[in-house]
């Protein structure tokens, strides 16, 4: 899901170009929006809200109300590294990597 419709397009020709186009879905919409129209499972969902942005506790809870989320799904959210992550209601941590300003956080659905 990219908000960004020129974004979206540019994500859609990198997977043609790396032939993974055949698994690879990017939906041109706001997420708050999109989420209402996407069926799942889905394995792997990369989350990059803006940095100043609250933690979006309200996707991660939809994905999982929607079952838009595979059982061994990984979820991961991009944050500003200096932010500290409260617990997640629904998901278990996996990792986090830090990037100097920005983090990876790895998440994975409670079974």
């Amino acid at each position: 899901v990219e908000a960004s419709r020129d974004v979206a397009h540019a994500i859609e020709e990198a997977a043609k170009s790396l032939a993974v186009d055949d698994v690879v879905t990017v939906f041109p919409a706001p997420a708050e929006r999109a989420l209402y129209r996407l069926e799942g499972p889905f394995d792997i969902v990369y989350l990059d809200p803006p940095y100043a942005d609250p933690v979006p506790l309200q996707l991660l809870r939809l994905m999982r109300e929607r079952e838009l989320l595979a059982p061994d799904a990984l979820v991961v959210y991009e944050h500003a590294a200096k932010r500290i992550l409260p617990e997640i209601p629904g998901y278990r941590s996996v990792r986090e990597e830090v990037y100097g300003d920005f983090a990876l956080a790895f998440l994975s659905p409670d079974s």
